[in-house]
């Protein structure tokens, strides 16, 4: 197994969920101070590690989305894929570190820039502020071999809240539950036909005439499609399983909320997905995942949803039509973490990038990506950067069927020392 496969798997060992990532911050620094390289880390816990007189900056994100029983990764592999078992593997992003981590054994002159929280929201990469000298930034987050990116969706989470109070019901109570689905990424999975759990579980409800709800816990993160849904309601009618649906009858009597029948006709009319598509770059245009819903036992009903575009107008515009759409439920909206866009751009850099990516894999083309990438932020702060973004074949990020292609990793290492040696 390669050094490479290697470092990865000592990471898998070392939890860096999105929050709590201080232990591979850690382990980061001392790994790089050991090898003779600077390090420097700010407020946000951004890590700027430096090596001699560098051109080429080569970026990545150090926390990942724990799914399942993460931060407990068991890896194994199958048929050529590295897996998890029951969890999110982490390759989205710590195979990149684990290619970093060997170009440090080999004592590359380079600059290295790992960035936090970027999972729930780019969090780090908005307030990077190093004093970067390279020419060049090439992103290691990207998930197809052979392919070169030049372009992402720009994003804001879109928050809506309001408290409601609980009322007598009546009927019967029912556990009403979708589980297991499979999940993905609300951004590159978007248009893959994965069914959303509070799609499912609302349709329910709504084919149902239920009119009464006690309460809902559904979805796992805002960028991840959800994969369950459970909700506490009441009927005067039987219900029934049906598909993904199963319903377990409870021998309880709870309150319901005054307002329940307005959450399952917003679940209902609520257009999650592909909001429109890009026919020029083949990907989504504008999509929206409704991520996750909550009724506590105090009235409060929170709704979060991960919005993207792939230009600032349309965002703004599907930012607004969401807003709109939650304030009349009678919910208060905030929105947070945008970032935006990062508009196609082919230069001398991805040129290169290009022509070593062809050399390795016998192809290769240009691509944008229905997801957000760090370059979008940082080629603000960096105007006079050229970016490019790689990485090797990872399918169903952020979700516990995440797995990586083993050869991938090896013939996408060989083009980024091809990059290396070429600038």
């Amino acid at each position: 197994m390669s050094k490479i496969i290697e470092h990865f798997k000592t990471l898998t060992q070392i939890p860096h969920c999105s929050k709590e990532a201080e232990k591979l911050l850690d382990f980061i620094v001392s790994f790089a101070k050991e090898r003779d390289y600077s390090v420097e880390v700010d407020e946000l816990k951004n890590i700027f590690i430096c090596k001699g007189t560098a051109t080429l900056c080569l970026q990545a994100h150090y926390d990942m989305v724990c799914m399942g029983k993460a931060p407990q990764i068991e890896t194994y592999i199958e048929e050529g894929w590295m897996k998890a078992k029951d969890s999110s593997l982490g390759a989205d992003n710590g195979m990149a570190i684990a290619m970093m981590m060997q170009l440090m054994d080999e004592g590359e002159a380079l600059e290295f820039l790992l960035t936090s929280d970027e999972e729930i929201g780019l969090i780090g990469a908005n307030e990077v502020a190093f004093d970067l000298k390279s020419k060049y930034m090439l992103n290691l987050d990207s998930e197809d071999e052979a392919e070169v990116y030049i372009g992402c969706a720009g994003g804001a989470d879109i928050t809506a809240s309001k408290t409601d109070t609980y009322v007598e019901g009546k009927g019967d109570c029912y556990e009403v539950a979708v589980k297991g689905l499979v999940g993905g990424h609300s951004g590159v999975d978007i248009d893959k036909g994965i069914p959303s759990a509070i799609k499912v579980l609302g349709e329910y409800l709504f084919d149902h005439k239920v009119t009464q709800l006690a309460s809902i816990y559904a979805g796992e993160r805002r960028n991840s499609i959800p994969a369950n849904a459970v909700a506490i309601i009441r009927s005067d009618k039987v219900l029934e399983n049906r598909g993904d649906v199963k319903v377990r009858k409870l021998h309880e009597q709870p309150l319901v909320l005054s307002e329940g029948q307005k959450i399952i006709d917003l679940i209902h009319c609520f257009k999650h997905g592909v909001r429109a598509q890009n026919d020029e770059l083949g990907i989504p245009d504008i999509s929206i995942n409704l991520a996750i819903i909550t009724a506590d036992e105090k009235g409060g009903v929170v709704i979060e949803t991960s919005a993207r575009a792939m230009d600032i107008d349309s965002l703004e515009t599907l930012t607004q039509e969401t807003t709109a759409f939650f304030e009349t439920y009678g919910f208060e909206v905030v929105v947070e973490d945008k970032y935006p866009a990062w508009k196609p751009d082919v230069s001398e850099f991805t040129n290169l990038v290009s022509k070593e990516m062809k050399s390795v894999f016998g192809k290769t083309k240009m691509m944008a990506i229905h997801a957000g990438l760090e370059c979008g932020v940082i080629a603000e702060k960096y105007p006079s950067m050229k970016f490019a973004s790689i990485g090797p074949t990872i399918r169903y990020p952020h979700s516990s069927r995440e797995k990586v292609k083993l050869d991938s990793v090896e013939k996408t290492f060989k083009v980024l020392q091809g990059i290396i040696t070429s600038i």
